[in-house]
């Protein structure tokens, strides 16, 4: 049974993975929700699988800050509405012709813009300048 369980969990963990990545592209599909879900199910089925998830270089950074409670920086968060106001706004003017899809668009636009907001703001750091010794002018 635990081996069933843990190959239930890894192929929910990649079907979130999966869909998350869809997610950075179409608006409804949540992204973080999803890659966080994958997270939680890699962390009970796979050390292998989680580590790939959390050191990511495209969003391993994002999900280990977002589950640490760090937050995401402020950049990220303005490029983020940006481009989900400006996705359901195209999408409910030109692909969607029911009023009640529209309002179910702005409703989903309404939650995720309270929930980016609600989240800590932190500053990514330049990296710090490698030490440098200063050289004794006392040679000859």
């Amino acid at each position: 049974m635990r081996s069933l369980t843990r190959h239930l969990l890894i192929t929910i963990g990649t079907l979130s993975v999966a869909l998350g990545i869809v997610g950075m592209f179409v608006p409804i599909l949540p992204t973080t929700p999803l890659l966080l879900l994958a997270a939680a199910c890699y962390a009970r089925s796979s050390d292998r699988f989680l580590n790939w998830l959390l050191y990511n270089r495209w969003f391993g950074a994002y999900i280990r800050n977002y589950r640490e409670g760090r937050g995401i920086p402020r950049s990220t968060r303005t490029l983020t509405l940006l481009a989900l106001w400006l996705t359901l706004g195209v999408s409910a003017a030109f692909a969607v012709s029911a009023w009640w899809v529209r309002l179910l668009l702005a409703a989903i636009g309404i939650g995720v813009t309270v929930h980016l907001l609600r989240l800590k703001t932190y500053t990514i750091l330049p990296p710090a300048a490698p030490h440098i010794t200063p050289v004794s002018s006392d040679e000859p």
